[in-house]
């Protein structure tokens, strides 16, 4: 017997705008969008997690512990992201005293302003070097870009909050996801390798900690682990998680039911 894990692939919800293409959500505090939460973390409760892992760096965990201390107490207001829209939503009904962190982003050029990160900035490798095509990400909405250059995109349409997970989730969303990293990765030219360089030393370490981290969290056969993480890192997390043998792996969406 093994223990169980499911990972929730999600968008940002508080749109952060810490990706390269970023999904423009509306605001989750609005009533209707705090119906279809309460909806979504209902229908995830069926999978009966014993413990919820969420996508924060493990050197914030005390800090993610306080927030959720707090939030039990009623003493904390749920701020507009997945991590407390659905973690701490979903592990306060499941009456879990901790949700835990798993992520291990530190090493990223994103956040570590000492590292010389030319070596792997494929963005600007590929403007200069006529490759922006294979930095670019498909658009499914309207593309608009902030004056800081961070680049959004716009939904067309209202898009319910368990039909976006759905979306998500789907094995075809999953693959074209891996697909535009591995198109990242085809970023250089000769001897210069920046999009293989920040794959292989950022994206893929970084969700195998994440793997290890999971690992690290898990005490016994009978655990069922929920994983909420972005959307972006299903392909490669699933795959690690898959060839590991370690959990048996469940899909979300045998859980989630639009008729509701």
């Amino acid at each position: 017997m093994k223990p169980t894990i499911m990972i929730l692939g999600s968008g940002h919800l508080a749109n952060w705008g810490a990706d390269r293409f970023n999904y423009r959500m509306d605001n989750v505090l609005a009533p209707k969008r705090q119906a279809e939460l309460q909806q979504l973390a209902e229908q995830l409760a069926q999978f009966k997690p014993t413990k919820i892992a969420v996508e924060v760096d493990t050197q914030y965990d005390t800090e993610l512990q306080e927030e959720y201390d707090a939030y039990l107490k009623g003493r904390f207001q749920l701020k507009p992201h997945e991590i407390h829209q659905i973690g701490f939503r979903l592990a306060k009904e499941m009456d879990h005293s901790k949700v835990y962190c798993v992520d291990y982003f530190r090493d990223d050029p994103i956040v570590r302003e000492d590292l010389e990160d030319h070596l792997t900035d494929y963005g600007a490798f590929a403007k200069v070097n006529d490759q922006e095509y294979l930095a670019s990400l498909p658009s499914t909405g309207k593309m608009t870009q902030d004056e800081d250059g961070t680049l959004w995109i716009e939904h067309e349409k209202y898009e319910p909050i368990i039909d976006m997970y759905i979306r998500l989730n789907q094995e075809e969303n999953i693959r074209t996801n891996l697909r535009d990293y591995l198109r990242i990765a085809r970023i250089g030219l000769q001897d210069e390798y920046p999009g293989a360089n920040w794959v292989a030393h950022f994206w893929y370490p970084r969700n195998l900690k994440t793997f290890v981290n999971l690992t690290r969290i898990t005490e016994s056969e009978d655990e069922r682990i929920l994983l909420i993480i972005g959307a972006g890192h299903l392909g490669f997390l699933k795959q690690i998680v898959e060839d590991s043998e370690v959990y048996h792996l469940e899909s979300p969406l045998q859980y989630l039911d639009t008729s509701d």
